[in-house]
């Protein structure tokens, strides 16, 4: 959730040196590990294993690695893991001496990652630039896949998760939004787990049950947002603006959500409160980043509430996409109905 403080920064002084340290320029996004999960154990515990991994599985090429931060960003070591794990040809230079170089180099290796993990880019939690700019979040995401993958039999630490702030440099001047984020789930019966496999099971071996189960979301999402004068009466489109979201998570939270923080659809907040219909309109007026602006902030609000412990690509709900925006709301759903009955 946005605030007008950077709460992982209290004195002045420690945000001017972050910023120095970490150049956001306008317009950008990050997200990053707070401090205040700098010397958490498990965190601790995952980096030692994932650094153990790497110098067992590269014993004979005599590669050392003693920082993540500090020996992937240049992409050598993940250039010979992923040849030596996945038997790969890599076609670019072992070393890389310019950022540009390094750069290059990163998108061949990150483009083989996702090919050998068969991963669509929406799935995706590093970027070439999060791991050049040395990002630990991005890094500790990339290597647990590339090792859940080649050797799933790696015993990972349960629940390993770091409290997280995205920090925004927007016109106005700096946006923050606390969360957390989980690097790797349970042993077993976790809820990101459960939640996921429930979920791939009913679309892809229950498909005859869709219907039903959105009927279900359907009435409890309307329930709520009636109080307002509106309807939902299609998941795919209605919640792609964020909204709707924003509006049902403030209805069930609790929450005050300024006007100002968000877009709406259409624009005129009086056109919204006398018209439940012309609210339902999509508007073409809004481009994609107030889109997923209205959705991140929604995201935010459900992590800083408790509700979400997995990670999800705010593009998919933006694009509609039924599955994501199913396990969105049934974060809601699961807490309310259970207090409701």
């Amino acid at each position: 959730m946005d605030t007008d403080s950077l709460n992982a920064f209290t004195q002045p002084a420690a945000l001017n040196q972050f910023l120095v340290e970490n150049v956001i320029t306008p317009g950008e996004k990050r997200k990053l590990i707070k401090p205040t999960s700098s010397n958490n154990p498990k965190l601790e515990e995952l980096k030692l294993l994932l650094i153990d991994w790497i110098n067992t599985t590269l014993k004979e090429e005599h590669i050392v690695v003693k920082s993540l931060e500090e020996d992937l960003y240049d992409g050598l070591v993940l250039h010979h893991l992923m040849e030596n794990l996945g038997s790969l040809k890599l076609d670019v230079d072992k070393i890389a001496l310019t950022e540009k170089k390094q750069r290059q180099k990163l998108s061949v290796i990150l483009e083989a990652v996702a090919k050998c993990l068969q991963l669509e880019e929406s799935q995706l939690k590093w970027s070439v630039e999060a791991i050049l700019a040395k990002d630990l979040l991005s890094t500790l995401h990339l290597l647990v896949a590339i090792a859940k993958h080649f050797q799933p039999s790696l015993d990972f630490p349960p629940n390993v998760h770091v409290e997280t702030i995205t920090i925004e440099n927007t016109s106005k001047g700096l946006k923050t939004a606390n969360g957390v984020e989980y690097i790797t789930g349970s042993k077993e019966n976790s809820e990101e787990q459960s939640t996921d496999d429930a979920f791939d099971e009913l679309f892809s071996r229950a498909p005859e049950r869709l219907d039903d189960v959105k009927k279900v979301f359907l009435q409890f999402v309307n329930q709520h947002v009636e109080k307002l004068g509106l309807n939902v009466k299609d998941m795919e489109s209605q919640f792609a603006d964020g909204v709707i979201l924003l509006l049902l998570i403030g209805q069930l939270e609790g929450y005050f959500l300024n006007l100002r923080d968000f877009f709406l659809t259409p624009a005129s907040t009086t056109e919204m409160m006398h018209s439940s219909e012309a609210f339902q309109l999509k508007s073409e007026s809004l481009c994609s980043k107030e889109l997923l602006h209205n959705v991140n902030l929604a995201l935010d609000l459900l992590t800083d509430g408790g509700l979400l412990n997995f990670s999800v690509n705010s593009e998919d709900i933006v694009k509609g996409d039924l599955k994501t925006t199913m396990r969105v709301l049934y974060c809601l759903y699961s807490k309310y109905k259970a207090k409701e009955t």
